[in-house]
């Protein structure tokens, strides 16, 4: 038995250095090194695996066995979530219905403003909406190369679109490990985070706009953003207050679909031109041709199949019945081996380390299940599926090779107790402590990568403070909920998969400087309604 060792320097702003340092590594690596990201994992594994034994006092049989349990996992969950998408995106196109897609949505509209808001803040989130594992980025990325965007202009917008759905996404499993964790009333933590989160669900859609053209064109297509942003945030405040926590975000990404395509059917933007650069205005989607309405439903059928599986998969008694418990096995070793200590617990409380080897449940299945239904359905040869599953497979090996090091690396952080380390940090911030609460869960999902995995690590902790500060444990688990949310955005695994499906591998650097200025800004402005709700609005 292992107690993790929270200040091992007896400074705490130096121990906080020293549990920053591997993030350092990674980040030396990749951003100025501009090295590939798997090369940049494995520095950073490396730095953690010498301070985590060295100066955090780790047993080296832990931190090996965490490493492993990390690799993994990352072949599991998000490795095989990777594979399935690229291969969904394949069997598309090996199909011919690809084109036909993009013609069903140069059909609705050619102007590259409303397409996003169409596909990626209203389509995007449904998908999100019940699958919280890293698809919904994927098929997104993928469907915005398809359509003309710029492949790294592409990644940026579906991670900056994926903090909209996440809280409730997955059918709402986020905010139910929250509550659990946490020791809190689902019903409360559903309506208090349906207070604070619409408020940046709101300005995403103009947020998004802004950065892709800037506020002049923005300008022009105003009506529709806004009947997105407004309607999603509505839907958000209603149905988290009066309907079923597992539904939020599907019921909200539904009635502001409608809303947006309602706006744009009374008032469409003004006619797009091409200027030449195609930044924003017009698609470059061919003039579409006539074909009948069965023909381009037939030509979504890989993503529409697709997205069904997800949703059966997801749903609870389902997956009960599909999950088997030998499947299930604890890390040898490593499960309940390592300690959680006040203050990061209320007690000392053992941290589960098991490895879930239920693949039939996985999301990367139904991604496949439905890519190679689609495929037969439209003809496709199954020795041609296999080949086209073969060549996905061998085109992805450095990308694989960078999620297994990425997990491992952030699995050693977190067993070691660097990034609890660091969120006990933010605690430290006296009457602010409402604002940094949101950073506290953009910090958990950004290193861990998983809601789940944040709720563990920070849930208790966020209640401890806030009962010792007088403040609501509801609310400051909200505020975590919603960073967390927001620190999606940034967490390695997602951009790795947006590099990937946008066909930007090497450039995983690029994309983290281009949207870590806007997570840091969404978070704060999520920090300062947390702050308001804490000190000016009645509880």
């Amino acid at each position: 038995m292992w107690l993790q060792d929270y200040d091992p320097l007896h400074f705490w702003p130096l121990s906080t250095l020293a549990a920053a340092l591997p993030l350092c590594t990674f980040f030396f690596v990749l951003l100025r090194l501009k090295k590939r990201v798997w090369k940049a994992a494995l520095c950073g594994l490396l730095a953690g695996v010498v301070l985590a034994h060295a100066v955090f006092g780790m047993p080296l049989h832990l931190i090996g066995v965490s490493a492993l349990l990390g690799m993994l996992i990352g072949w599991l969950r998000i490795a095989w979530i990777l594979v399935a998408s690229i291969y969904l995106y394949n069997i598309t196109l090996a199909t011919g219905q690809f084109d036909l897609m993009k013609e069903s949505i140069a059909r609705f509209t050619r102007d590259k403003r409303v397409q996003v808001i169409v596909v990626t803040l209203c389509v995007g989130p449904f998908l999100e909406g019940t699958d919280s594992a890293g698809a919904p980025i994927a098929i997104v990325g993928v469907l915005l190369v398809g359509l003309g965007f710029q492949p790294l202009q592409a990644a940026k917008i579906c991670l900056l679109t994926n903090t909209l759905p996440l809280a409730w996404g997955g059918i709402g499993s986020p905010l139910m490990a929250l509550a659990a964790a946490g020791g809190l009333s689902e019903p409360e933590l559903s309506v208090m985070l349906g207070r604070t989160l619409p408020v940046v669900t709101a300005v995403l859609p103009l947020w998004l706009l802004c950065a892709m053209t800037g506020w002049r064109k923005t300008r022009q297509v105003l009506p529709a953003a806004l009947a997105s942003g407004l309607s999603y945030a509505f839907m958000q405040y209603w149905w988290s207050s009066f309907g079923h926590t597992e539904t939020v975000d599907i019921m909200a990404a539904l009635f502001s679909l409608l809303a947006t395509v309602v706006v744009l059917k009374i008032r469409r933007p003004q006619p797009a031109t091409t200027d030449g650069t195609n930044d924003g205005r017009t698609s470059e989607v061919d003039s579409p041709g006539k074909h009948s309405t069965f023909t381009l439903l037939r030509s979504w059928s890989p993503f529409l199949l697709a997205s069904a599986c997800i949703f059966i998969l997801g749903i609870p008694g389902l997956r009960r019945v599909l999950t088997f418990s030998f499947l299930s096995q604890p890390a040898p070793f490593l499960n309940n081996a390592v300690m959680r200590v006040p203050p990061a617990a209320t007690a000392h409380t053992p941290e589960p380390a098991v490895a879930d080897l239920n693949i039939i449940v996985m999301h990367g299945t139904a991604l496949f299940v439905g890519a190679t239904l689609a495929g037969l359905l439209l003809g496709l040869p199954a020795r041609d599926a296999l080949r086209i599953f073969r060549q996905t497979i061998a085109r992805l090996v450095p990308a694989l090779l960078g999620v297994s090091l990425m997990i491992g690396f952030l699995f050693v952080l977190r067993y070691s107790g660097m990034i609890t380390i660091m969120g006990l940090a933010l605690t430290r911030t006296g009457p602010f402590f409402p604002f940094f609460s949101a950073f506290i869960g953009w910090i958990g999902v950004s290193l861990t990568g998983a809601d789940v995995a944040s709720s563990s690590l920070f849930s208790r902790l966020q209640a401890t403070v806030a009962s010792q500060r007088g403040l609501s444990p509801a609310l400051m688990a909200a505020a975590q909920a919603g960073g967390s949310v927001i620190g999606k955005m940034v967490d390695p695994q997602s951009i790795l998969v947006s590099a990937t499906a946008t066909r930007q591998g090497g450039k995983e650097g690029e994309i983290f400087k281009t949207v870590f200025k806007h997570s840091l800004l969404l978070t704060s402005l999520l920090g300062l309604v947390v702050l308001l709700y804490a000190y000016l609005l009645p509880r």
